[in-house]
């Protein structure tokens, strides 16, 4: 199994520094997201990233752009999928950059509930019911997202309809904590914040 850290979105909210740079509990973001990942797949992820000092974030990582720029969390996940790939197409577990909580107990189910699905997401309380950036993609997801953008279409579950898609129910994910804190985006400094409190009232 491949992974990948998908470090997207623009540096707006913090004055121009990377949110995955941002350091909580006296670490950055994105080391905390490798470190769960990598003690999944026993192997360091590939980044995906587009800002032009990316390859400085994390010199031990592989970094490449979107291979679609201007698509969003989508051209991330598609990003994923289509490179890095041997010979034969594997799965990627894709996790996104600025989830602090997330664990390596969580990224282990949803490795061990992939096989046989195209698409394998964990529940959640989010207004989807999926988390898409914490998820295993096979290879066929690359042609059903290629024919989504040739649509138009953004949405980074858009796709879902044209593969076989498989879900780690919610009293599973509940089971590794609570699902809004295990996928806490850390977007803006005042989730920053609420992510420092959260960290302290973890111990």
């Amino acid at each position: 199994m491949r992974a990948a850290v998908l470090a997207g979105g623009a540096a707006r909210r913090y004055g121009g520094r990377p949110k995955g740079l941002v350091e909580l509990g006296g670490r950055r973001i994105l080391d905390r997201v490798v470190d769960a990942v990598q003690a999944v797949v026993g192997e360091p992820p590939l980044l995906v990233a587009n800002a032009p000092d990316a390859p400085t974030w994390r010199p031990d990582l592989r970094t490449i752009p979107d291979v679609r720029p201007g698509c969003g969390s989508l051209g991330g996940i598609y990003t994923a999928v289509v490179s890095g790939a041997g010979e034969a197409p594997d799965a990627v577990l894709c996790v996104a950059w600025d989830m602090p909580f997330v664990s390596a107990e969580l990224l282990r189910a949803l490795l061990l509930g992939a096989p046989g699905h195209d698409a394998f997401l964990p529940e959640s309380d989010s207004r989807r019911g999926v988390e898409p950036l914490c998820a295993v993609y096979g290879p066929a997801c690359g042609a059903a997202i290629e024919r989504q953008l040739a649509r138009g279409d953004l949405k980074a579950i858009g796709f879902h309809a044209d593969v076989k898609v498989g879900t780690l129910p919610l009293e599973r994910v509940r089971a590794f904590g609570e699902p809004a804190m295990l996928f806490f985006n850390v977007n803006t400094p005042e989730d920053l914040e609420q992510a420092e409190t959260l960290w302290r009232r973890r111990g």
